[in-house]
């Protein structure tokens, strides 16, 4: 397969990581809006409504996804928050072979940052509730990435479906993020996050690359789940381990996956309580 050549308006080519930087500063905007989330919700959701146009009107590229995506990174740096990514290394020694991307899921945030993130690198899919194939705009973004819907009420027809649909993604030379997480939390509780990355990778024959982040500069709200509150003192963080062929049954890359993340979100909170302490 030839190398993969990602869209040009990807941020982070030949280049291991990144970090804002120290002298970053708000935007002023930010200011006028008294540092109110609704500055961060009104770019996002201006963002999200001209992808779905595009996607309606069947021109949402890569590149155009990649752009927007790179507008959502830059948005919660104009908002006073930091992002750190580590690890590209591991994603570009793939050279755009099929992967499977296992990671923890946090927030709505991530998928707003994946292309930013990481599509320069992997052409890839992921799992969403069937329930989003309806929501106005964002059903014709997520359609232009052929993503797997799955019911959430049959957790065996969706695994069905998930292994089945993944494996054709990844035949077919793409890569697929999967989140075994059932749900969006902070925290990362072992027991509950089940092996199907593990189970796809070794299903199609491809390495798995662990990615652990940390996205809860936007907490989940109480009552209406996707407005939470932004809180630009938590730092955004992405970091990839190397690629890992499954061996076995796949239990020892699994347990590695999740001490990979665990030890990840440790540091990070630790970083973000040093900083609280300075501020």
């Amino acid at each position: 397969m030839d190398k993969f050549i990602g869209p040009p308006s990807y941020l982070f080519y030949d280049v291991n990581g990144y970090d804002t930087p120290e002298n970053n500063r708000c935007s002023p905007w930010y200011y006028l809006w008294l540092k109110s989330r609704w500055y961060y919700y009104a770019g996002i959701f201006g963002t999200f409504c001209r992808g779905g146009v595009l996607g309606m009107m069947g021109k949402l590229d890569p590149n155009t996804q990649t752009r927007y995506s790179n507008d959502n990174l830059h948005l919660i740096e104009k908002c006073g928050g930091r992002v750190h990514i580590a690890g590209l290394e591991h994603l570009r020694a793939r050279e755009g072979r099929p992967t499977v991307v296992v990671s923890n899921h946090m927030s709505l945030l991530e998928s707003g940052l994946l292309h930013s993130v990481m599509r320069g690198y992997l052409d890839y899919s992921f799992v969403v509730k069937e329930s989003l194939q309806r929501v106005p705009f964002f059903r014709h973004v997520i359609k232009s990435i052929d993503v797997i819907p799955v019911t959430r009420k049959n957790p065996r027809e969706d695994l069905k479906t998930m292994l089945r649909e993944g494996k054709r993604i990844l035949d077919s030379g793409r890569s697929m993020i999967v989140f075994p997480q059932s749900t969006r939390t902070e925290t990362l509780e072992p027991d509950k996050f089940n092996t199907i990355g593990v189970k796809l990778a070794r299903a199609a024959g491809v390495p798995v690359v662990p990615m652990a982040l940390k996205t809860d500069f936007l907490a989940n709200g109480r009552l209406v789940r996707d407005l939470g509150a932004v809180r630009p003192e938590r730092q955004v963080c992405f970091e990839f381990a190397p690629a890992m062929e499954i061996r076995g049954n796949g239990q020892d890359e699994q347990h590695a996956i999740i001490e990979f993340i665990n030890s990840r979100l440790t540091e990070w909170r630790r970083q973000d309580a040093e900083r609280a302490v300075k501020r």
